[in-house]
């Protein structure tokens, strides 16, 4: 019987091999569901080092399981092995292949990086809001000096994703100022004057978010947006992104910042045009509202639990209780 050729065993290896790691690298179940014109970008350099990763795992495993069965020590032979002083060739091939891959995955990398706008944030105008709650800004040396004329905040330099290279130089359809805090995220829209614990965006819009943390670091990072970018006390960073579909998904606090860092959770909330813009109108005279009765009652001419009646509810207490504490206190 003619014995196969150790060639062809090889390449029919290699074709196997390349089938299974390029299916498996495409038709995994790894990430949530994309919501982000970056997603698709991300995704795509995953599953392209997911499929190099699997073939090298089984060539590697496959060959090791080869030589054990190939060369076991059978029973009764007590000779020595075959005496290999090395091999030259093979030693430049296993070097040169994992060259190659890692160069060929670094400009890949770098030019996804450069698509998604890592590249272009260098300085920006930022929102007054933002500017302001800067450590050592201008703006924020103006608040507590009323007689100071509070000027235009001047261009920041930023860090993180910006502009993709479609969209340089032109503004972002919207623009919020996001305050990391232990253990929260604030919202804050400077075109209407929005403030919520939660992330309100239209589908479609170029969305800019001004980054900051009031204490340590945190990390505002969307599974999938598939985007992350770090809060950092007194430097601002900046993420850019576009939302492609409607929904719910959750923001989750990457960066370990202190004790209660797991529950450092809220969500973004993508809406159609039509619903975003309801729910901005909603909420501008829903704040308007609480403003004139802040404005319209004065907080020395009221007592204790009339202070903290509006309150309760977010306290967890009953207005009688309430009462009965402030008597007690009385």
């Amino acid at each position: 019987m003619q014995q196969v050729p150790v060639s062809l065993w090889t390449l029919v290896a290699g074709i196997v091999v390349t089938a299974i790691s390029i299916w498996l690298g495409h038709n995994h179940s790894l990430f949530p569901v994309q919501a982000s014109q970056q997603a698709p970008m991300v995704d795509g350099f995953f599953n392209v080092m997911f499929t190099i990763a699997i073939a090298l795992f089984l060539v590697v495993e496959g060959t090791i399981v080869l030589f054990l069965i190939q060369f076991r020590h059978r029973r009764g032979d007590d000779g020595d092995g075959v005496w290999v002083e090395g091999n030259v060739p093979l030693e430049i091939f296993w070097t040169a292949i994992p060259t190659v891959i890692v160069l060929g995955l670094g400009i890949y990398s770098v030019d996804v990086f450069n698509r998604m706008g890592g590249f272009e944030p260098a300085g920006h105008p930022h929102s007054a809001a933002h500017v302001a709650h800067m450590p050592g800004s201008a703006i924020a040396a103006t608040l507590d000096d009323t007689s100071q004329t509070t000027t235009a905040p001047s261009i920041a330099p930023t860090i993180g994703i910006g502009a993709s290279p479609k969209t340089l130089n032109k503004p972002a359809d919207l623009v919020v100022d996001v305050k990391g805090m232990q253990y929260a995220w604030l919202f804050n829209y400077p075109d209407s004057g929005i403030t919520s614990g939660e992330l309100h965006i239209p589908v479609g819009a170029d969305v800019q978010l001004n980054l900051s943390a009031q204490d340590v670091i945190h990390s505002f990072w969307v599974p999938n947006f598939r985007l992350k970018q770090d809060a950092l006390p007194g430097i601002p960073t900046e993420l850019r992104f576009v939302a492609t579909k409607p929904g719910t998904y959750p923001v989750v606090c990457a960066e370990l910042c202190g004790g209660y860092h797991g529950s450092m959770r809220t969500q973004v909330i993508v809406h159609t045009p039509e619903e975003y813009n309801s729910w901005r109108t909603e909420n501008q005279i829903a704040q308007q509202q609480n403003l004139n009765q802040v404005v319209a009652v004065n907080p020395a001419d009221l007592s204790t639990s009339e202070f903290l009646a509006p309150h309760t509810h977010h306290m967890g207490i009953s207005a009688a209780t309430l009462k009965s504490l402030v008597k007690s206190q009385e």
